[in-house]
């Protein structure tokens, strides 16, 4: 499975199941694909996905396809289906899906604000961030208002069966850095339906935006590191890394006091440069203070400055993934016990099937 998510996948019916994305917040150029029971958000579009050795072949009556490493079969997959909210529009005219999309199977996503301060610099920009090419290409929304959001949730869990949502955002010139539109979100979205909720921004100002974001009905948060050191962090992002990481570990202790061990996470981009022992040292302290690590194999995104920047091997992916695992079960920390988010998902990283793999040996497809 690691290699898989690492190395892509070709498919000989590129329209089976749900649409896959292109560019945008989120993991884009992919498709949730199910292998084993096991939902993985696996790169079709990158440069590397082309040369894959992982090919699908075109699903069968039943809708499953047999997975293929060059000509052996290996496993029988599956394709989450398009959603049917997707068909569905607002009360003033909006398609759902420029609302919310779905990730995985059951978990719905959305990016309130869909433009960020630092992507609007081409000298403070993420050096991989695509949030800007979905508004580009039509089919989103610059912001999303609440009432919109909170119309969507509510056909995605009736029509669907969402199980959770996640809320990230663009941030924007505001020293709360989104927090205050994702109250104002969750909000709108709670009083709606009973849908646990993640938020995800960068730290805000102050602590008391924590507390504030809990009242409103947020249940986990996500503050993302992406990458660690210093000289990277000004290398590829360098808007993000204005706020120094004295901040971000600050926030991260102050969170965890209002949501609980457990229910804050962080992702953590392994390939653009963390060592192993970078990003599991980082990992340690993260666990210790009751924050998730959410370590994920980058994936090159076309149309950014880093589209043609290698992903990791699947054995750096093992090197990493394989102690970390070890180190989220004696934690206590496992994604299974996240109430929403992106490490309850897991399906951009292979990270939860080690956790529940007593030996660090690595796993075959």
């Amino acid at each position: 499975m690691t290699e898989l998510q690492t190395r892509g996948l070709r498919l000989q019916d590129p329209g089976a199941g749900a649409a896959s994305r292109r560019g945008g917040a989120g993991p884009s150029d992919h498709k949730a694909v199910v292998v084993d029971g096991v939902t993985l958000m696996v790169p079709v579009h990158t440069h590397g996905a082309f040369d894959s050795p992982f090919v699908a072949e075109a699903p069968g009556p039943d809708g499953r396809s047999q997975l293929r490493h060059g000509s052996i079969p290996i496993a029988q997959i599956e394709f989450a289906r398009t959603p049917r909210f997707y068909s569905g529009q607002t009360a003033d005219g909006i398609p759902y899906s420029h609302i919310a999309t779905l990730h995985g199977r059951d978990v719905l996503a959305t990016t309130v604000l869909q433009t960020c301060i630092r992507y609007e610099s081409r000298r403070k920009a993420c050096r991989f961030c695509a949030i800007g090419q979905s508004l580009a290409a039509g089919r989103t929304i610059a912001r999303k208002t609440p009432a919109q959001l909170a119309e969507v949730a509510r056909a995605a869990v009736e029509l669907d069966g969402v199980r959770h949502m996640v809320m990230t955002t663009g941030t924007p010139p505001t020293p709360d850095r989104g927090a205050l539109l994702l109250c104002e979100s969750a909000q709108a979205v709670k009083a709606a339906v009973d849908l646990p909720l993640q938020a995800q921004c960068e730290p805000p100002d102050a602590d008391a935006w924590f507390q504030r974001l809990k009242d409103a009905g947020v249940d986990t948060l996500g503050m993302h590191l992406e990458v660690v050191g210093e000289a990277l962090r000004q290398q590829l992002l360098p808007g993000k890394a204005e706020v120094p990481l004295a901040r971000y570990w600050d926030a991260f202790a102050a969170a965890v006091e209002v949501f609980g061990r457990g229910q804050v996470s962080t992702y953590l981009l392994a390939g653009l440069g963390d060592s192993v022992d970078t990003l599991l040292a980082t990992s340690e302290r993260l666990l210790a203070l009751g924050v998730y690590p959410f370590v994920v194999p980058f994936v090159p995104i076309s149309g950014t400055p880093l589209e043609d920047h290698p992903a990791p091997s699947a054995d750096f992916m093992r090197a990493v993934l394989a102690p970390l695992g070890a180190m989220v079960r004696a934690a206590g920390l496992r994604a299974g016990d996240i109430k929403a988010g992106c490490g309850r998902c897991a399906a951009c990283s292979t990270l939860a099937v080690f956790e529940d793999t007593p030996s660090p040996a690595p796993l075959a497809c």
